[in-house]
């Protein structure tokens, strides 16, 4: 299967949502290489940084569900490269 590696901003302006969003990101564990997490206190929200290697219907199934929920906004940068399932050789 191919895979593709990309990044995943994610702003939450409404933390009520922060359960139900960590919760999808734990569906998608597999693919994710690392998160970075940073409060922004002065403005009253989350920025969220998640890196990916999965499948393009997997990275855009993740996104939708995220930018779903009230309150979270999501964008997505993809990489060119397209390769084969990096996780067999692990």
């Amino acid at each position: 299967m191919s895979t593709r590696v990309a990044v995943m901003s994610i702003i939450v302006e409404n933390e009520d949502n922060i359960e139900k969003l960590n919760s999808i990101l734990h569906e998608y564990g597999e693919y994710v290489i690392g998160r970075m997490g940073i409060p922004y206190r002065v403005k009253n929200i989350n920025i969220i940084s998640i890196a990916l290697d999965a499948p393009q219907d997997a990275i855009s199934s993740l996104s939708g569900k995220l930018g779903k929920l009230f309150g979270i906004s999501v964008k997505t940068a993809y990489s060119g490269i397209i390769s084969e399932d990096s996780k067999e050789g692990k």
